[in-house]
């Protein structure tokens, strides 16, 4: 599977090194947690003391602060404004526009939930950068899961860099032929309204195409299947996946005992 397919940069970490389903294990514990957990400022610490340090660990930083500034901070960033100027929340104002009159608990419920959203968005982040889709598919099929649900996750995961690769070589294709793409703004909108059809078109093509191709390899067979990569599963792995585990039942009970 060609790597420009998929989030995921190749490199040599102790990330990288982890089976797939101790990856997702700590992806998914560190979102739970952060949702789960009573203690508001839990999350912030959850940014700093577990999240950079992992990007550091695997050696993927630069492309982790480059999706935060363009996708994760901007997202979180308008649900804290959505939130703050919205909720109906009783109390001290901090200002007055017209009918925008945000109080601070306004202001502390949408700054809580921004982080939530910036701790999941960046977990399955750092998740796509240091996992290989079909490293993944490979463990999951191996543990048992249908081959039919294990498509659907990696087709899920490879979607957007799938439509971006496509985006790139049609832009390139229509450039070649004169098209405008670098001129003022509303120019530039006008030019991408030509290349919805030939990418919607086109990946619609490549579902059949690859449909067509997974079920010449026997896909839907019964029969077990072997793999020629052999994904390790350490000691190491199985240690922290019990333990994000264990982290998570005590942020529930934690949340059920102090409610």
């Amino acid at each position: 599977m060609p790597e420009r397919f998929s989030f995921y940069k190749k490199q040599d970490s102790f990330l990288h090194r982890l089976n797939p389903l101790s990856k997702l294990t700590i992806a998914l514990g560190i979102i739970f947690i952060s949702f789960l957990t009573p203690f508001y400022w839990a999350p912030h610490l959850l940014i700093i003391f577990v999240i950079i340090p992992l990007s550091y660990l695997g050696k993927v930083m630069r492309d982790y602060l480059k999706a935060m500034l363009r996708l994760i901070l901007p997202a979180a960033g308008f649900l804290f404004i959505m939130q703050a100027l919205f909720q109906p929340f009783e109390g001290s104002e901090l200002f007055r526009i017209g009918f925008l009159h945000p109080t601070q608990e306004s202001v502390r419920f949408a700054f809580g939930n921004a982080t939530r959203i910036f701790v999941m968005v960046s977990s399955f982040t750092i998740f796509l950068l240091t996992t290989h889709p079909s490293e993944l598919m490979t463990d999951l099929t191996r543990r048992g899961l249908p081959g039919q649900f294990a498509y659907v996750i990696i087709s899920t995961l490879q979607i957007i860099p799938q439509m971006q690769a496509k985006a790139q070589t049609i832009i390139a294709a229509q450039r070649s032929r004169g098209l405008d793409t670098e001129s003022s703004f509303f120019r530039r909108a006008g030019a991408i309204v030509p290349l919805v059809g030939p990418l919607v078109f086109g990946s619609l093509v490549e579902v059949e195409e690859r449909a067509i191709a997974i079920e010449s390899r026997g896909f839907t067979s019964t029969h077990i299947k072997t793999s020629l990569h052999d994904v390790p599963d350490t000691t190491a792995d199985k240690v922290i996946r019990w333990m994000f585990i264990v982290f998570i039942i005590l942020s529930l009970v934690s949340r059920i005992w102090l409610s």
